[in-house]
C-alpha cells in the first residue's frame, strides 16, 4: 500500500543538497538551516522554495538526491500551478512515482487472482470476488496504476486507443470511481488515505493533467516495459 512518506523519508543527501542551494557559503546559515529542516512545519515550507524547485531542474545528471526527494520537490511545484494545494496529496502522488517508475513494483496486490493482474480488467474482476481487505488494496492499485499510466504515459495510451484500446476517458471514470470509493473503507481512515483518496477521486483529471504536465517538461523517465495495458 502506497502511503505518503516521501517528506519523512528525506536521506542525508537530500538535505546536504537543500542546505547547499540554500545556504550559500554562510557556515552560520547551514546550521540554522539544517536545524530548521528537523521541524516539519518548517521542512514543508523549504521544500516549497522556488530556489530549490529550479536547483533540482538545473542539476540535470549531476542531481544526487533521492528519488523521493526528487520527485517531491517537482510534483509539489507543478500541482501548485494548478491550484492543487494539498501537500499530502503531493506526497502521496510523489511516492506512487517513486513506485511505479520500477516496473516491477507495478503489479496488483497479492491475492487478486492468479499471478501478477496487469490488465485493468482483471483487477475489476478480481474485485467480485474479494474480500474487504483486498477490495481495498485492489481499488487503491487501479485507482493508482490509471492515474500513472494517464498521467506519465498519456501519448501511450492514446496511441493504443487508436487500435482499438481503452481511451485516456475510460480510465479516467474508472481510476476516479474506485478512489472514491476506497475513500470511505475504513482502513483509508485507519492510514489517513481517506481525504488523499477522495481528492484523487475529485479531481482525477486535473490531476491527470498535472502529471502531463510534470513529465513532459521535467521528467524524464524511461518507459517501464513491458507496460500492459488493457
Amino acid at each position: 500500500m502506497i502511503t505518503p512518506t516521501c517528506r519523512e523519508r528525506l536521506t542525508a543527501a537530500d538535505f546536504d543538497f537543500i542546505i547547499r542551494t540554500l545556504a550559500g557559503s554562510g557556515q552560520r546559515r547551514s546550521a540554522s538551516l539544517a536545524e530548521l529542516l528537523t521541524d516539519s512545519d518548517t521542512r514543508d515550507s523549504i521544500l516549497d522554495s522556488e530556489p530549490l524547485f529550479q536547483a533540482v531542474l538545473e542539476a540535470g545528471a549531476n542531481l544526487q538526491i533521492s528519488p523521493q526527494c526528487y520527485f517531491y520537490v517537482l510534483l509539489r511545484h507543478v500541482l501548485k500551478e494548478h491550484q492543487l494545494a494539498s501537500r499530502e496529496t503531493a506526497d502521496y502522488l510523489a511516492s506512487l512515482l517513486e513506485k511505479f517508475s520500477r516496473t516491477e513494483r507495478m503489479s496488483a496486490p497479492s491475492g487478486a487472482g492468479e499471478g501478477p493482474q496487469q490488465y485493468v480488467s482483471d483487477m475489476l474482476l478480481a474485485l467480485q470476488k474479494a474480500a474487504s481487505t483486498q477490495s481495498f488494496l485492489l481499488r487503491a492499485h487501479i485507482g493508482n496504476y490509471t492515474l500513472f499510466i494517464t498521467g506519465v504515459f498519456h501519448e501511450r495510451v492514446e496511441c493504443r486507443s487508436r487500435r482499438g484500446g481503452p481511451d485516456v476517458e475510460f480510465f479516467e471514470h474508472v481510476g476516479a470511481t474506485n478512489y472514491s470509493i476506497a475513500a470511505e473503507h475504513s482502513m483509508a481512515r485507519e492510514h489517513s488515505l481517506a481525504p488523499i483518496f477522495r481528492e484523487l477521486g475529485e479531481r482525477f483529471h486535473d490531476i491527470r493533467l498535472a502529471l502531463n504536465d510534470t513529465a513532459e517538461r521535467h521528467m524524464h523517465l524511461d518507459e517501464p516495459s513491458p507496460l500492459i495495458l488493457p
